[in-house]
C-alpha cells in the first residue's frame, strides 16, 4: 500500500490543500490500496481564511509516506524559524516523493532539501527562498528535481500532483486522474 500526506499548519492556504486532496483521492478509484492523509503538528489546524480542518495524524507520519506533500499559506514565514515543528520533519528524497506549493518551498528549504538546487515559489516569496542558496527560477509553474518538485501559483498544483501521480504510478494513472477534472472539451496538458 502506498500513503501520501499532506502536511498542514495554522494559516494554510485553502487551495493548496483541497486541490491536491482532491486529485490524490481520485487515485483510489484507479489504485484501491493508495491512501491520502492530512498531517500537521495539532489535531486542529486553521486556513488563512478560518476554515478549521482536522488532521488524520501526527506531522511524523511523514518520513514513512510515499508521497510528502507541503501545504503553503503565511504560517511557513513563522515555521521556517521555528526549530521544534522543522525537527518534527524527517524526508528522503531518496525514496520519498517530495512535493510543495508555492511557499510550502520555504519549509523543504529550511530543512536543507532544496540548497544548490533549482526550486519556485510564490512570487512574493522568491527572495526568501533564495536565501537558502537556492536557485529560484520564477518564469516557471513546476520545478523538478529528482523527486523533489516545487510549484508556483495555486492552479500550478494540478501539474504538481500529475507528476507526483505519474511518479508514483505512471503516467496512465495521471492521465485517468486529470480526465476526472478535465471540463468537457478541453485538454489539460502537463
Amino acid at each position: 500500500m502506498k500513503t501520501a500526506v499532506i502536511i498542514i499548519f495554522d494559516d494554510f492556504t485553502d487551495i493548496d490543500v483541497f486541490l491536491p486532496w482532491d486529485l490524490l483521492n481520485r487515485v483510489k478509484a484507479f489504485v484501491p490500496d493508495f491512501t491520502v492523509k492530512i498531517i500537521g503538528t495539532g489535531s486542529v489546524h486553521t486556513s488563512s481564511t478560518g476554515i478549521d480542518l482536522a488532521t488524520h495524524a501526527s506531522i511524523e507520519l511523514c518520513s514513512t509516506a510515499d508521497l510528502v506533500v507541503v501545504a503553503s499559506g503565511k504560517g511557513t514565514r513563522t515555521l521556517i524559524k521555528d526549530n521544534e515543528f522543522l525537527s518534527r520533519i524527517h524526508l528522503d528524497p531518496d525514496r520519498q516523493v517530495i512535493c510543495s506549493l508555492c511557499t510550502g518551498s520555504l519549509i523543504l528549504a529550511a530543512l536543507g532539501h532544496l540548497k544548490g538546487l533549482s526550486a519556485t515559489t510564490y512570487p512574493t516569496a522568491f527572495d526568501l527562498l533564495r536565501s537558502y542558496e537556492v536557485d529560484v527560477i520564477e518564469n516557471e509553474s513546476l520545478v523538478i528535481q529528482g523527486n523533489i518538485a516545487t510549484a508556483a501559483e495555486c492552479l500550478a498544483a494540478i501539474e504538481l500532483m500529475s507528476w507526483a501521480i505519474g511518479k508514483l504510478f505512471g503516467e496512465d494513472i495521471s492521465s485517468n486522474v486529470l480526465a476526472t477534472v478535465t471540463p468537457n472539451g478541453k485538454t489539460i496538458s502537463v
